[in-house]
């Protein structure tokens, strides 16, 4: 493809100045492939965009950020703030490549109370908060939730178990043996005095910590003088629990109430931001951050983005702690009070208190980016070293493995993963469900000269189903009439996954240019599935992609792996060569992945009924199916007069649930 010159991307926007308006709004930068370049916002769209033609002015990344722009799209806002919220919601999902980027975007865990039921639930929860109760977090990781939970069960008797499980129950589960439940399900406890737990967890979980153990320890000197040494006993546990819960907070702030503490470090042209969450009074974990940027980047303006970005899917608490100013604070802060709606504070401390907590954030963010700089050197070495082994061009920035798991052909997921310079790019794994010509997700190969040959080949060699006029028929029509895999078949497996894999990547990326097609192709398994994946290359026409097949030595030994290669006799390294612990970590995370994947949907399938399959039936159907005649299977044998007189069964959903049977 060609590449437009600079004068070029100029003119194009030249073109656009004449109708752009002088209000405020977003603009985004797209290249010949409609993908977005850069996405800013602006407070003037005309005045914005004519500093992009002022070449002189601009720095070597925004030059060719121009010269790559094949088109400008505009929406105009009424106000500046709209246009900052505007463009931190499209910059994430856009992910432009001259923007800085936010890529960690996981929900924060938060524990909830439920307010739904009788006896309310303490659980930890992710998502959206639609369920009634109190909400307490964010806590920075799920480790800090379970830890959490586990104590607050020893310390209120909380109940953690569904609302399904706690209906069904007949005697007290082990949790109450273990005394981490107060058993309400069965009575065991009065609903007042459950409700008294509740309103204590309530109170220590909004702040109220000390005069929640004052009043413990109260409780438990009176059970003691009373003689009563088995009250006294649990109530001495449960003050060790809360405790426990205070023993992690690693530091607390006595004047931080409610507070995220944001600081940021520069060093090498990387950034590392540290966040702490503080609710409560308490300090739930914290979490580091390394957003992409460019290295000319200034430190303020990579707060600025990290903050509009962190906080477009998340409420802002009432006061945020930085250890620097951002670019366009007030404006920042504006936007992050309507969000909230309400007052959001931006502060950078300069002594005190918070001062020093800002100093133990920043000094977290400074090891935090030396770790992280030091695991990235190793890393370029580590593929300098795969590039020589392996007899690549140079080292890979994109690495793909691949690997299936079933038992028997059946739950059969192939899966990919991805690993580069900087480690795991856990966004870019992919998951393929195997199950044929009519797989979801499947996608049909391009017509080329090279699968329209190898295709008539296949065709003839697996005999498939007479197509309807032969003689026309396209390459794509071919691989919808081949067989499917067979159940235990690795090699076909592996096949269909990088033909679904490397056809779509040939229809959405043909030239290459979005950074999707792989340095380096990797197959967890020997000679057998390295031909399948070459057959596929042969088809598709692709012939410059490295790939190597990994498999384990003699008694499928680690550290005896065997490597093979198209043109090459098979090989092995030398077992304490680094290169080959980085490739054995490689195929070791995707066989976990693919192993996760197909335990997941083993898991689920266990729980499915033949009841779910037909539309239309929903849980007190299925129900009241199930309770009129025993089984699913007495379901399926049913007659249509049966099936009609159950109640909450019409003749119409008796004779859709008769004809699923029948059909089946």
């Amino acid at each position: 493809m060609r590449v437009q010159s600079l004068a070029e991307g100029v003119a194009v926007l030249e073109a656009h100045l004449k109708t752009l308006p002088s209000s405020p709004g977003v603009y985004r930068m797209l290249n010949a492939a409609g993908d977005a370049l850069y996405v800013g916002k602006a407070r003037n769209l005309k005045r914005r965009v004519t500093s992009y033609i002022q070449i002189d002015r601009l720095p070597i990344r925004l030059r060719r950020m121009v010269a790559e722009t094949h088109h400008l799209e505009v929406v105009v806002t009424h106000t500046e703030v709209e246009a900052l919220l505007l463009e931190s919601n499209l910059v994430k999902r856009l992910r432009p490549r001259y923007n800085v980027q936010l890529r960690d975007d996981k929900s924060f865990p938060y524990i909830l109370v439920t307010a739904d039921h009788p006896a309310p639930q303490i659980t930890k929860h992710r998502g959206a908060r639609s369920r009634p109760g109190e909400y307490f977090g964010p806590f920075a990781s799920a480790g800090a939730v379970n830890r959490t939970l586990t104590a607050l069960q020893r310390a209120f008797l909380l109940r953690s178990c569904s609302d399904s499980v706690y209906a069904t129950r007949t005697r007290p589960c082990l949790l109450f043996q273990i005394k981490r439940c107060s058993a309400p399900c069965v009575g065991r406890i009065g609903e007042a005095d459950y409700a008294q737990l509740v309103a204590e967890a309530h109170d220590f979980l909004a702040g109220q910590s000390r005069a929640v153990q004052q009043r413990l320890a109260q409780a438990m000197q009176a059970a003691s003088e009373a003689l009563d040494f088995e009250t006294a006993a649990r109530l001495r546990d449960r003050i060790r629990a809360l405790a426990q819960v205070q023993a992690h907070q690693d530091i607390n702030v006595e004047d931080i109430d409610e507070a995220d503490v944001i600081a940021i470090h520069q060093a090498g042209g990387q950034t590392c931001v540290q966040v702490f969450f503080f609710r409560a009074g308490s300090n739930y974990g914290n979490r580091s951050y390394f957003p992409s940027h460019d290295r000319e980047t200034a430190l303020d303006e990579v707060l600025a983005a990290f903050i509009g970005q962190f906080y477009e899917n998340k409420t802002p608490p009432r006061l945020i702690l930085l250890s620097d100013r951002p670019a366009e604070e007030a404006l920042l802060q504006e936007a992050l009070g309507v969000s909230a709606n309400r007052k959001v504070e931006l502060l950078v401390p300069q002594r005190g208190s918070k001062r020093r907590v800002i100093d133990h954030a920043l000094a977290n963010a400074r090891e935090a980016l030396a770790r992280r700089m030091a695991e990235n050197s190793t890393q370029r070495q580590l593929l300098d070293g795969v590039a020589q082994k392996l007899g690549l061009d140079g080292p890979p920035d994109r690495i793909e493995v691949y690997d299936n798991s079933h038992i028997q052909g059946r739950n059969a997921y192939g899966c990919m993963i991805v690993a580069g310079p900087d480690g795991f790019i856990k966004n870019a794994y992919r998951k393929f469900s195997i199950g044929g010509g009519t797989a979801k997700g499947r996608t049909k190969p391009p017509e080329t000269p090279a699968a329209s040959a190898r295709l008539n080949e296949l065709s003839d060699a697996f005999a498939p189903a007479p197509l309807a006029s032969e003689a026309e028929a396209t390459p794509a029509e071919i691989v919808a009439a081949l067989p499917p895999p067979t159940g235990g078949d690795d090699y076909a497996m592996m096949r269909e996954v990088m033909q679904r894999r490397f056809a779509r990547a040939l229809k959405e990326d043909p030239e290459r240019e979005r950074g999707t097609w792989p340095d380096l192709v990797m197959l967890d398994g020997g000679q057998g599935q390295l031909n399948s994946a070459l057959e596929v290359f042969a088809e598709l026409g692709i012939d410059d992609v490295p790939i190597v097949a990994i498999a384990k030595g003699p008694d499928r030994d680690a550290g005896r792996e065997r490597f093979f290669m198209p043109g090459k006799p098979p090989f092995s390294l030398e077992p304490k060569d680094p290169v080959l612990y980085f490739l054995q970590r490689l195929r070791d995370e995707a066989h976990r992945f693919a192993i996760g994947t197909h335990r997941a949907k083993r898991s689920k399938q266990i729980g499915q009924s033949l009841l779910d399959e037909i539309p239309g039936i929903g849980a007190k159907r299925k129900k009241a199916l199930l309770l009129h005649f025993g089984s699913a299977a007495a379901v399926a044998r049913a007659g249509l007069t049966d099936l009609a007189q159950v109640e909450g069964i019409s003749e119409t959903v008796a004779q859709k649930i008769y004809d699923h049977f029948q059909r089946s």
